[in-house]
């Protein structure tokens, strides 16, 4: 083998060494939390990511972003499906979220509720919110201990407050707990 090529093949070699080590770990993906073992969210993951998420035994991953957005990839669906995950796609607009969509959303989850779901959208603004809404409502967590991972990403705008608000009320329960701040 010649030099060029001797090289070529260290360059190929080091390339895919790189492309696989940067997706080994969960809390790469953008905004990564894991709430439980069977349920997530985050921000946009890479093809590689999706790859790692199918590994780490993840089944579902719902997409809550119009695959227009930002980071998104078009083929997202086409990639999933064929990692042997169930792929579910709720468009939320960012300016107009509804209570019908966050329904969607729980409806989607309760179906399989232990089946391990990611629940993302571009960088888990819509998706730590409706993790919020569906970990109090459905799950029973506390208000402050899924507030404080909300926190972790953002605390929402006075759009997003007013949907969570809206929903939590129309389901019997408050938003103020001793360390909730609900504004910045």
């Amino acid at each position: 083998m010649n030099k060029t090529m001797k090289t070529m093949t260290m360059i190929l070699a080091l390339s895919i060494i790189s492309s696989s080590a940067l997706a080994e770990k969960l809390s790469d993906i953008s905004n990564f939390l894991e709430y439980s073992a069977s349920f997530a969210s985050s921000g946009q993951p890479t093809e590689q990511q999706l790859k790692l998420l199918e590994s780490k035994g993840f089944e579902r991953i719902i997409y809550i972003a119009f695959s227009n957005s930002g980071k998104a990839f078009a083929n997202e669906d086409v990639v999933i499906k064929e990692l042997g995950m169930e792929y579910v796609h709720i468009p939320v607009i960012w300016e107009k979220p509804s209570a019908a969509d966050f329904y969607a959303f729980a409806d989607v989850m309760q179906r399989y509720p232990d089946k391990k779901s990611l629940l993302h959208c571009q960088v888990n603004y819509r998706a730590s919110a409706f993790s919020f809404l569906y970990r109090v409502l459905y799950q029973a967590v506390p208000v402050d201990v899924a507030k404080a991972d909300m926190n972790t990403v953002w605390v929402p705008n006075e759009t997003w407050r007013a949907l969570i608000f809206s929903i939590l009320e129309e389901n019997g329960k408050s938003a103020q707990c001793d360390n909730c701040v609900w504004e910045e």
